[in-house]
């Protein structure tokens, strides 16, 4: 399995998980255009593309789900429950590539399975992707990390998780009206870099790659968000680059391209 996050950001989400011959994508809140010139620098061709999985419905997560379904007939993933207020946002899907989903199911040899966040939102989702073992999951747009989450990350090898904010710098943005700062700070909005890292610390041992994502351009910056976690981490005996290793999407290029092969 091969995973590269094509952009994450309030501005757009996508994430392209590969296996041997087919992809999947996560959310597709970039510009049509954009993900198309992405996906052929990595050589990758839309048909390839066997489903889009929808985490949510806000505008930084579909964008362009129905354009790129239409365009390519690619079947589009969402909870039954998610549908109903999808058919506005998203109503050029054509009918025979929509998909509705309670439990966990697969794409070709993907076992996808989801868990629900906390967010703002009609409902948000985390997703599992395996494939005989070889497990990314992927966990933004939520407000906290309950254990349960905690459960469904653990034994992935690749893990992509929110550090959307510093607190201290939302907290001083006069840009920010309170109610917003409120809402990103709740329990429904986004992790902060020191709920991040809390996070990560659970998931050392049986994780390798942590990709942190959903940065916000206002209140972080990559460097304060790694570095921020890295002293945390280092604080309860763990080593960036020893123990578990750390990288950063980016919201206007491409992240480094992350293999997980099968355990032994």
């Amino acid at each position: 399995m091969k995973i590269v996050n094509l952009g994450s950001g309030s501005k757009g989400n996508c994430t392209l998980v590969a296996g041997n011959n087919f992809c999947i994508m996560i959310d597709a809140g970039l510009p049509i255009k954009e993900i198309e010139e992405k996906l052929d620098s990595l050589n990758v061709s839309p048909t390839q593309i066997r489903g889009i999985l929808i985490t949510h419905e806000h505008s930084d997560h579909i964008k362009s789900v129905g354009k790129l379904s239409k365009k390519y007939h690619i079947p589009v993933y969402a909870h039954i429950s998610e549908w109903p207020v999808l058919e506005t946002k998203i109503a050029d899907v054509p009918f025979n590539l929509r998909n509705g989903f309670e439990n966990s199911f697969y794409i070709e040899n993907m076992q996808i399975s989801t868990f629900k966040l906390s967010h703002d939102a009609n409902l948000c989702l985390g997703y599992t992707i395996n494939i005989d073992g070889e497990k990314f999951s992927i966990a933004t747009d939520l407000g906290y990390c309950p254990n349960s989450v905690v459960e469904k990350l653990k034994g992935s090898q690749v893990v992509l998780i929110e550090a959307n904010h510093d607190e201290n710098i939302l907290s001083n943005n006069p840009h920010y009206p309170l109610i917003l700062k409120k809402r990103i700070l709740s329990n429904k909005g986004h992790l902060s870099n020191t709920q991040s890292a809390n996070v990560i610390l659970q998931l050392v041992g049986g994780t390798n790659q942590i990709i942190l994502g959903h940065l916000s351009e206002e209140n972080n910056t990559p460097e304060l968000a790694y570095n921020t976690i890295c002293s945390i981490l280092s604080k309860n005996g763990i080593e960036e680059g020893k123990h578990i290793f750390i990288d950063i999407a980016n919201q206007h290029k491409m992240s480094n391209i992350y293999e997980i092969k099968k355990k032994n």
